[in-house]
């Protein structure tokens, strides 16, 4: 028995003599895996329909052996490719990780991926070409300090709406209710009817299209509505022909004008309180040659008698009896509702050589403008015998209570006009030019601040993408910066706020 111990112990030495000591050999050694500091973050930020591209470099202790690798995004499968290629067609936060593990084990890194709008804030343009082509442009506002503002350079509706063709001829964008409304004229030759989009002011991609085939005349101008529009309430839009429709948001429904059934111009004039319950919608009615007012779901007519004062045997005076309509405006606030000036408007209007510019309180319909020290009694009227006026119902123009001033458009030039009672038309200066002497400005905006003028004009002369943003300063008319070939002929330009 014993022998036969000794017989066994010896068998096992001898079959141990038989294998390598792996440890003593490079090939055999344990391989631990790390990632190379800084080729792979914690968190990224990319813009919907940009492309992230993730190129990890790894180290292993000891000799290189194959590596595999695994992505996830939300716990779920992505890729086993060696980078990680990411296009964001959705908005949204995704929690990501990356595996990566050889024959001796793994490690991990776990990041997180932000995909952002690239439509949060900036300067939004709508065009078109000659021949009526549609185009919508948007200047990005960098999130990065020290990153300068560049425009998109495709056009933004297509970009984000593949499938759909942009109806030609866009006239008007506002944002309103956490949606761009835009709306377009169409081209009767090529089968177009007018038509409202919805956008969604974060992708711009298309939530609802309005048409309205059965009003052949439903070419949309303008639409005033305010930015908190009220439910169920409905708003004019003013068509090209100077007829106005009444259209629901809330309901997306363009009906036969219950109260503006008259012949209007083609300046209007919108007061947007900020509140969803106090706004006021101006037009000019050429049959019966009076400023009308719309407020809570009333028409109202400028007189310096009361206008629903019941005691009236005869219907209310018309205080711009005799004169022939101009322009009018109501300069913007930086505050609406809270400055001390939030209730003034402007209405020049012309018998002959001889104009008359009158500052209005926003609600005349409210008040005996006769006795009222804001009203016409007070403040309207004043005349100007002979003064030119380069003023037209669809001069572009913005006007700010900051300045106390018209900044109008004429040609490639912008006018100041003071707006005072003692400065009116007789004040008329030069503030800044832009473009070439043949370039023609068709759009303006103010900054959120009033500090900055956004001016969009083309040139005739150049081809393709022959519009132009710049920016100048309010007050002084210098040139702060200039975005060139970045759309068509503009027809209107907004700031779009987050």
């Amino acid at each position: 028995m014993k022998i036969k111990n000794i017989c066994l112990l010896f068998l096992l030495v001898f079959l141990s003599s038989c294998f390598k000591d792996e440890t003593t050999h490079a090939t055999g050694a344990i391989s631990e895996i790390s990632i190379v500091k800084g080729t792979i973050k914690s968190i990224y930020d990319i813009d919907k329909n940009a492309t992230l591209v993730i190129t990890p470099q790894i180290l292993q202790t000891n000799v290189t052996k194959a590596l595999s690798y695994t992505w996830e995004i939300d716990q779920e499968f992505y890729s086993n490719d060696s980078e990680f290629v990411f296009y964001g067609n959705k908005l949204g936060t995704f929690d990501c990780r990356l595996i990566v593990e050889n024959e001796d084990g793994k490690t991990f890194f776990p990041f997180k991926l932000n995909v952002n709008s690239p439509y949060e804030e900036g300067i939004t343009v709508i065009s078109h070409d000659t021949d009526g082509k549609s185009m919508l442009s948007f200047m990005l506002k960098q999130r990065d300090e020290g990153v300068k503002d560049f425009f998109i350079a495709d056009d933004c509706f297509t970009l984000n709406n593949p499938e759909e063709s942009f109806v030609s001829n866009v006239t008007d964008i506002i944002q309103c209710g956490g949606s761009l409304l835009i709306a377009c004229k169409g081209d009767a030759t090529k089968g177009e009817g007018g038509t409202i989009y919805y956008l969604n002011e974060k992708t711009f991609v298309i939530e609802n299209i309005l048409k309205a085939p059965e009003y052949d005349d439903f070419r949309p101008y303008r639409m005033l509505i305010p930015e908190n529009s009220a439910a169920g309430t409905s708003y004019p839009i003013l068509c090209e022909n100077g007829k106005v429709y009444e259209f629901s948001t809330s309901e997306s429904a363009v009906v036969e004008p219950k109260l503006f059934k008259s012949n209007y111009s083609l300046c209007s004039a919108l007061y947007d309180s900020g509140t969803a319950s106090w706004n006021y919608i101006y037009l000019w009615d050429f049959l019966q040659n009076q400023l009308s007012i719309q407020y809570n779901g009333r028409l109202y007519y400028c007189s310096k008698e009361y206008p629903n004062d019941p005691s009236l045997t005869s219907p209310p005076t018309n205080y711009f009896a005799g004169y022939d309509f101009v322009f009018m405006f109501v300069p913007k606030s930086i505050n609406a509702g809270t400055s001390p000036y939030h209730d003034q408007m402007v209405v020049i209007t012309k018998k002959g050589a001889m104009y008359q510019s009158t500052l209005l309180y926003t609600g005349f319909w409210q008040t005996n403008m006769e006795t009222l020290e804001t009203g016409l009694g007070d403040y309207g009227g004043m005349k100007l015998a002979g003064m030119k006026c380069d003023l037209t119902p669809q001069t572009p123009y913005v006007a700010t209570h900051l300045y106390n001033a018209l900044y109008y458009a004429k040609q490639n030039q912008i006018l100041r006009m003071n707006y005072s009672v003692s400065m009116f038309l007789n004040s008329v200066k030069k503030h800044s030019t832009v473009g070439s002497s043949e370039a023609v400005i068709t759009a303006m905006e103010l900054s959120q601040d009033h500090l900055e003028t956004y001016v969009a004009f083309y040139e005739p002369n150049e081809s393709g993408l022959n519009g132009h943003v710049w920016v100048i300063e309010t007050e002084t008319g210098e040139i702060l910066r200039k975005y060139d070939n970045v759309c068509y002929r503009p027809t209107k330009i907004i700031y779009k706020k987050k």
